[in-house]
């Protein structure tokens, strides 16, 4: 009996030296490194959260509204950034089209989001961002 409950105390004992001592965490098998880094959290406390920025209305620098944030999208790896994905055109949710403009693009001023260059013709002229199928 005793042998029983010191074996899933040494099989874990070993697992974690092992994990500890080449530094790497291991999800579904592949090996990852972990890196800490610090943040500087007054600098983060002062930006925006996405789930406030989600269904905000976005205007242009003539104050024109040109349509509404749907959605932020994430690059995976940090290659290709971050991208707003505006809902332009359509009533009452029906007929609306999705595009992809880069977050760098868009500004915040006074809580109002504004793409200064933009038009709801231009915005509709990109092509319609289609979200991967799960």
């Amino acid at each position: 009996m005793r042998n029983l409950t010191i074996e899933p105390f040494v099989a874990t004992a070993l697992l974690l030296a092992a994990l500890a001592s080449n530094g790497n965490a291991y999800a579904q098998g592949a090996p990852q490194a972990i890196m800490e880094k610090r943040t500087d959290v007054v600098q983060l406390a002062s930006g925006y959260r996405a789930s406030k920025l989600s269904g905000a209305d976005v205007y242009n620098r003539n104050k024109d509204a040109i349509g509404t944030l749907d959605d932020l999208i994430v690059s995976p790896g940090g290659g290709r950034g971050t991208y707003a994905i505006l809902s332009v055109g359509g009533f009452l949710g029906m007929g609306k089209h999705l595009v992809a403009v880069p977050f760098n693009d868009l500004q915040i001023e006074n809580r109002r989001i504004v793409l200064p260059d933009a038009t709801k013709k231009s915005l509709a002229a990109l092509p319609e961002f289609k979200y991967a199928p799960e």
